[in-house]
């Protein structure tokens, strides 16, 4: 909600209260609807938007559900509620553009025409698309796109590196939550097993991993081309193939249990086998937004199994700058970005 102040204006809420259309009274991601018109509050940044990339888990459902028509209904999407905010995973994804206007009040640091990527979701982003998507093909998470987006005074963006191709850097920014993370809970000499090692997350984090002194890395993928490319790219000590949804297959492919578990996958299902490949007393850190949360402590509590397991959050302090010199600084990670892209 708006606040009055004592001269008789209207100040914004720092974390978009004042957006928020229906129900009143929760946070713009958990909002129905959201307002995304232009006009500008006192501290916040209206963005030009250049292209949008679709959290993973929720293109994959929605290129499975709908098919040839995935560009209707991100567009149905985004006109209902204001935002990109898929209703089944209840995730988003992130977008780049050019800044356009800020308010003085922001502080933010950012200046019309910086090119910057948003470092928080789209299910808590005003957005408003005036091209209806008309130069996406329904084919990839990355959606050129025309139109606009808000930031508010407790949002985060990023300005993009000049020596990147914008769709490389976006993809980097887009899961620089999970190099940070994982670096912050893996210690030296721990053994580390990555599921979905050969993505975005999966390769970052393995990189992540490495320099924050791991003693061995185990990279679990789903089929033999992937295994192949993470075995090119080096980043990890083992490279094992197995259905991360099949709870046994998955903890006989990692041996003995690893220390600490990173989940990097866009399917449902992964809960329980990540839980047996940890040892107890280790760490589970879920990166998917195809994760059940209650699913993974029911199953824990159900096998008797004392591991810590956190939520992978977006956001920690530098997490872009680390993302991005991990990229740079690693060959390997940089061929599979480079890879999916091609």
């Amino acid at each position: 909600m708006a606040v009055p102040r004592e001269d008789g204006g209207w100040t914004a809420s720092p974390v978009g209260l004042h957006r928020v259309l229906s129900p009143a009274g929760v946070l713009p991601q958990a909002a129905e609807r959201l307002d995304a018109s232009p006009g500008l509050w006192p501290g916040e940044v209206r963005i030009r938007v250049e292209r949008l990339n679709l959290d993973a888990a929720s293109f994959r459902q929605l290129s499975e559900t709908y098919g040839d028509g995935v560009r209707a209904e991100v567009l149905a999407i985004i006109e209902a509620r204001g935002k990109m905010h898929n209703p089944v995973t209840g995730s988003g994804g992130m977008l780049v553009g050019v800044v356009d206007e800020v308010t003085p009040e922001s502080p933010l640091g950012l200046k019309p025409g910086d090119r910057v990527a948003t470092l928080v979701s789209l299910t808590l982003t005003p957005l408003r698309i005036t091209d209806g998507l008309a130069r996406w093909d329904g084919r990839s998470e990355q959606v050129p796109a025309e139109g606009h987006a808000i930031l508010f005074a407790r949002s985060i963006a990023a300005v993009l590196p000049e020596d990147l191709p914008m769709p490389l850097a976006l993809s980097v920014m887009d899961v620089c939550g999970a190099p940070a993370l994982t670096r912050r809970v893996v210690t030296p000499g721990s053994v580390v097993a990555v599921i979905g090692a050969a993505g975005k997350s999966g390769s970052l984090s393995l990189a992540a991993a490495r320099r924050a002194g791991a003693a061995k890395l185990i990279g679990v993928v789903p089929h033999a081309r992937e295994a192949d490319a993470l075995t090119a790219a080096g980043l990890a000590d083992e490279v094992v193939v197995a259905d991360a949804r099949d709870p046994v297959a998955l903890a006989a492919a990692v041996g003995t249990p690893a220390d600490v578990t990173v989940v990097c996958v866009d399917v449902p299902g992964c809960e329980h086998g990540s839980i047996l490949a940890t040892r107890d007393g280790g760490t589970v850190v879920f990166f998917s937004m195809a994760t059940s949360f209650s699913a993974a402590a029911l199953g824990a509590e159900g096998l008797a199994a004392d591991v810590t397991m956190l939520v992978g959050n977006g956001y920690a302090p530098g997490h872009a700058d680390l993302a991005l010199d991990l990229f740079r600084a690693e060959p390997g990670v940089r061929r599979l970005f480079e890879g999916r892209h091609a």
